[in-house]
């Protein structure tokens, strides 16, 4: 009698740690080809750190691609695209280099049309505007002087200031210390790219390049420029 006792509790527990158990769901990790990965990886003979990307955190569609692209600018120019968040750089053949940018809430949003590449840096120093500082003074004040180059200066590793009749627009294309924000609107600054992208796009474009920019106010489509036909 005990015997066969001990054996229906052991049936009963076994029973119920089999019910109990439960199957743990098997997540894939996404597949980067590693064309992506050596494009997005840690960049060498910096002077500072440029760290890998981790493109699990940003969707494929902007990472940097060469696409299709019909418009009647010429080769060279630069078309930044605000409302989609893309940079186009046109190349030959109705072709283009895409870049997915990130828009900073206010400061992109005050120029519209034509520019030029007034002048490139690297590692740039980065001086807040007076605008930034009045917004936020805890928070920008202190860097009312300028901020030095380096791994958490918001410019990142390279800057193009846009120049429009032979003066600056405050209006600049750079890196980021947010990368993973590329393709949002996101607290200040103007027009940013992925780190490895903006050192891409810096050895590309010299100065004196054409740039068009559209934009559009708060609520409405894009604003059409002259010369521009979107990619569908």
């Amino acid at each position: 009698m005990i015997s066969r006792r001990l054996f229906l509790l052991g049936l009963s527990a076994t029973a119920l740690s089999a019910c109990s158990t439960t199957r743990q769901p098997v997540v894939q990790e996404p597949v980067i080809d590693p064309y992506y990965q050596r494009m997005y990886g840690p960049v060498m003979g910096e002077p500072y750190m440029v760290a890998a990307m981790d493109l699990r955190r940003v969707d494929p569609k902007w990472w940097r691609q060469e696409v299709p692209y019909y418009t009647s600018e010429r080769p060279g120019t630069l078309v930044v695209d605000t409302p989609a968040h893309y940079l186009y750089l046109v190349l030959e053949n109705n072709r283009a280099l895409r870049y997915g940018i990130g828009v900073g809430k206010d400061e992109a949003l005050v120029f519209r049309g034509e520019a030029t590449i007034g002048r490139k840096a690297q590692w740039p120093r980065w001086t807040p505007t007076k605008s930034m500082i009045a917004r936020e003074p805890d928070r920008y004040g202190p860097y009312a002087n300028g901020m030095e180059p380096g791994p958490e200066n918001p410019l990142g590793p390279r800057a193009l200031y846009l120049y429009k009749n032979g003066r600056d627009t405050l209006f600049r294309i750079h890196g980021t210390i947010e990368p993973y924000t590329i393709g949002t609107n996101v607290s200040s600054g103007c027009i940013r790219l992925m780190n490895q992208d903006i050192i891409d796009l810096y050895a590309r474009v010299p100065v004196g390049a054409r740039v068009t920019v559209i934009n559009a106010p708060a609520g409405t489509g894009p604003i059409a420029t002259p010369g521009f036909t979107p990619v569908v």
